[in-house]
């Protein structure tokens, strides 16, 4: 059953507006994409903090460390 983009109102006044199933797998897909590349992006930041590191203990100490 693939549901419809469907409006529900509320005694308050508000109305909210639900996205089709289409819609809402596109949604979670874009996201859930972000999120991986966000983790990616961190992690390299991560990785270039620690080369930058090591090239520093390299240079302090010598290659033979």
């Amino acid at each position: 059953m693939n549901k419809k983009r469907y409006q529900e109102e509320y005694e308050e006044g508000s109305n909210l507006l639900w996205p089709s199933e289409e819609e809402d797998k596109i949604t979670r897909k874009f996201y859930r994409d972000l999120s991986h590349l966000s983790k990616k992006i961190e992690v390299n930041k991560v990785s270039n903090k620690l080369n930058f590191i090591k090239k520093i203990i390299v240079k302090v100490l010598g290659p033979e460390s």
